[in-house]
């Protein structure tokens, strides 16, 4: 498999905080409607913001016909903030209180990749405590997981992935999140599966505190 080595760059980088660069590979969210990044962008910040964190070297693993990763995501819902749920901007009274946009869908899957891979979680690839990711939009941490997949020899054989939220209703938006999904995992929507549920008024999650997402990858090798 290969390695996470485009991750990184050699040269040293700054850490001074700073708010979220203007030309971002996404594009300013409009509600429900999926972004199309500018290739031109996204590579100009490819080559700018690297992860911090270095992946260790390690032996090659076996080429596995097929591999299974799961990722799981929560966060918590304060007044206020935009709520993005898999790249879609949702109306709803609160959002994600998070370092970057808080996307738990898209954060749950890139953590489902990066596992099936034998990847470092999201957490440590792009750490909350650098202030490179702060407000980043999550679409760049789903390109680097892509990216990552196909360079490991593997596609995508299918997805599964649950939103836990008691607020707002997502059926009137799951077709679009969807589509964005398949979009940004450049795969069929007949292997990308998007449910929801409530989780019954218990705990933070059925009180709107919270909102939570599961997902299961299988990966095949090409």
């Amino acid at each position: 498999m290969a390695s996470a080595s485009s991750l990184f760059l050699a040269s040293p980088i700054s850490t001074a905080p700073r708010t979220r660069a203007p030309a971002s590979p996404c594009p300013a969210r409009p509600s429900l409607r999926p972004r199309r990044p500018s290739l031109a962008v996204a590579a100009a910040l490819q080559a700018e913001h690297q992860p911090a964190v270095a992946v260790a070297a390690a032996p090659k693993p076996p080429a596995l016909p097929f591999r299974v990763g799961h990722g799981f995501d929560l966060h918590r819902l304060e007044p206020g903030l935009p709520l993005i749920i898999g790249g879609i901007s949702i109306p709803h009274d609160r959002g994600c209180d998070a370092h970057s946009d808080g996307d738990v869908l898209l954060h749950c899957v890139v953590d489902a990749i990066l596992g099936a891979l034998g990847l470092p979680d999201i957490g440590q690839i792009f750490p909350d405590t650098d202030p490179r990711w702060k407000g980043a939009e999550s679409c760049v941490f789903m390109r680097e997981a892509v990216k990552l997949m196909h360079q490991a020899g593997y596609e995508l054989g299918n997805l599964d992935a649950t939103l836990i939220l008691q607020k707002p209703k997502i059926s009137p938006f799951k077709e679009t999140i969807r589509s964005n999904l398949c979009e940004l995992l450049g795969a069929d929507p007949s292997v990308v599966n998007l449910k929801a549920k409530t989780h019954e008024k218990v705990d933070s999650l059925g009180e709107n505190r919270s909102i939570a997402a599961h997902t299961v990858v299988l990966l095949m090798r090409k």
